[in-house]
């Protein structure tokens, strides 16, 4: 029978041993490692110097929870199906971001293989899975994971992450993996007791930072940059979102990000398939997307938030919080053209001047935009989506302005049917941590300013309540409603038009805007989308013979090129050429 090898790092304990059932059975010592073998399927804890068993830092399956044993794995026993997969291109792509756990109304993965179909019919290019690393109690987001080489059993564990990404790859779909290397959760976390795995010399909004520079560090690093190739050589997966890198401090001469960089362009040069690494980053620093032999952090892509922030603060006229600098016409157009509204200008919500201008040639699909995510929807107060209070007409040209624009576009679950399901943060802690969990939240809020938006004191739900949690699932129901496949078609014209007009996306990089009274106006190629935000009709005027392609609300185009739009509507034009 094939065995597991179980390696643990213990700089400073003398013996280490596996408590299977009764038994203790002794690892082999070497270089603050310790090594023992056991058969697949067999649950085991890890005992440093006789003392009280503790799970595997690098468990692969907690069928237990995070507290209890750890169950060997073989990744080598599944039977893959995807040897022609070569990848896919991350530039360029639309990306679709799914919670297993809220997706669909088993919440787990296998259930998610039965959605696919969907996505590959919308247009979806690469399907990006919100955290699976196992985390305390059976619901979450994720991001407070323990075991980072696990999979949550509630998802079905690992064989379970394995067959899915080998469906999607049947279907035609990447997947990304949204991983967590700034921090762990709270509740779990037994890294600590094993070695100096974090450091009082970095701090986090979480506590000590990770040792990716100390003394003791290379296992520290290794144990990361481990775990990435983990998920992208035994389990397929193509490609990793990288959380809150802007919390990640390194003061190594190679950051973590470049080393892990680096290490992923030489797996991906060995496996002859394309990977790719995308990073959420605060920083507004195009530099994390810049080779490493240039001094960048050789990232494939970054979030950019403020394209997010200016085109939601424009559409709904929110401006608190940290949209305090973003709703007007020109700052969207800022954003639409340069990428980053704080380009080295001052962030009022911060305090502080912020970030640093794009390079005008830097490719725009290196850029993640999206008019809803889990951050986006989820840490507001109720969770509700943009479809809950906007007119559909406005929907639809935010969804028009995302997918026909030069970035990297991406969808959040269910948006594409304008599903008015809520997105809120649930959590399972044990009941003492989940007070606090609770009291923080509310605490959070209360100095946000949600109640000017709610009209009024705002009730946050209890993220450990159960009810919070099941609010939060998809009603697929809803595509048999005649207003949500009105807009599900729209979506599906729209990335259909997109793979038509622009293909990879990498031609016409840039846009020019124009806006007016009650209107706006993005022209990208051949193709100009104009939009009317207001309850008043507008007239707008557009190149002679300029043809009408997709309308969402009343839309006329005379043949003299002026494009009368009802209130709330978005026309997309393709202009002659010129």
């Amino acid at each position: 029978m094939t065995s597991v090898t179980i390696t643990v790092w213990a700089p400073d304990a003398t013996t280490a041993d596996l408590l299977v059932g009764d038994d203790r059975l002794p690892m082999r010592p070497h270089g603050g490692h310790f090594t023992a073998a056991l058969p697949p399927g067999t649950d085991y804890l890890i005992s440093l110097d006789g003392g009280e068993g503790r799970p595997d830092p690098r468990s692969a399956w907690q069928p237990h929870g995070v507290h209890g044993p750890s169950r060997t794995f073989d990744p080598q026993a599944h039977a893959w199906h995807d040897s022609p997969w070569r990848g896919r291109e991350i530039l360029g792509a639309v990306m679709y971001e799914i919670h297993v756990g809220t997706f669909t109304p088993q919440g787990t993965l296998d259930a998610a293989v039965e959605k696919l179909p969907h996505l590959r019919e919308l247009g979806v290019d690469v399907v990006e899975l919100m955290p699976l690393a196992a985390f305390p109690g059976e619901r979450g987001w994720g991001y407070d994971g323990v075991d980072l080489y696990a999979v949550h059993e509630t998802y079905g564990g690992p064989a379970a992450l394995q067959r899915f990404v080998d469906a999607a790859h049947r279907f035609g779909l990447a997947v990304c993996l949204d991983v967590v290397y700034n921090h762990l959760g709270p509740a779990g976390n037994y890294l600590a007791q094993f070695g100096p795995y974090f450091t009082d010399r970095h701090q986090t909004p979480w506590g000590d930072g990770p040792n990716f520079d100390g003394p003791d560090s290379r296992p520290v690093r290794d144990f990361v940059v481990d775990n990435a190739i983990w998920w992208l050589r035994d389990f397929h997966v193509d490609g990793l979102r990288l959380d809150a890198v802007h919390a990640i401090a390194d003061d190594s001469p190679v950051h973590i990000l470049a080393e892990l960089s680096d290490r992923v362009a030489a797996l991906q040069a060995r496996l002859g398939r394309r990977l790719f690494l995308v990073a959420e980053s605060d920083l507004n620093d195009p530099t994390m997307v810049l080779p490493t032999a240039a001094g960048g952090r050789g990232m494939d892509a970054q979030w950019a938030d403020d394209v997010h922030h200016a085109l939601h603060a424009f559409l709904t006229g929110e401006t608190f919080g940290y949209y305090v600098d973003f709703g007007s016409p020109d700052v969207l157009a800022h954003a639409l053209t340069r990428v980053f509204v704080h380009d080295g200008t001052w962030s009022t919500f911060r305090g502080t001047p912020w970030g640093r201008a794009v390079p005008a040639d830097l490719d725009r699909r290196r850029f993640v935009t999206f008019t809803q995510n889990h951050d986006q929807v989820g840490n507001r107060a109720l969770g509700d989506r943009p479809d809950q209070t906007l007119p559909p007409g406005l929907v639809a040209a935010g969804a028009a302005i995302l997918l026909l624009s030069p970035f990297t576009p991406m969808l959040f679950q269910g948006q594409e049917w304008g599903t008015r399901t809520p997105f809120q943060y649930f959590t399972d802690h044990d009941p003492e941590l989940g007070v606090l969990i609770a009291e923080g939240r509310r605490a959070e809020f209360a100095e946000h300013g949600w109640e000017v938006l709610y009209g009024g004191p705002v009730d946050v739900p209890n993220p450990q309540d159960r009810e919070t949690f099941e609010r939060s699932r998809l009603r697929w129901e809803e595509l048999d409603d005649a207003e949500h496949g009105l807009m599900l078609h729209w979506y599906r014209d729209l990335l259909a038009l997109r793979r038509a007009e622009f293909g990879d996306g990498a031609a016409h990089q840039h846009v020019e805007v124009g806006y007016g009274d009650g209107w706006f106006r993005m022209v990208r190629g051949r193709l100009s989308v104009v939009l009317s935000t207001g309850a008043v009709p507008r007239e707008v005027e557009e190149p002679g013979d300029s043809a009408l392609v997709l309308a969402f609300g009343g839309v006329t185009v005379t043949p003299d090129g002026m494009v009368n739009l009802g209130s709330h509507s978005v026309a997309v034009l393709r202009r002659p050429p010129a």
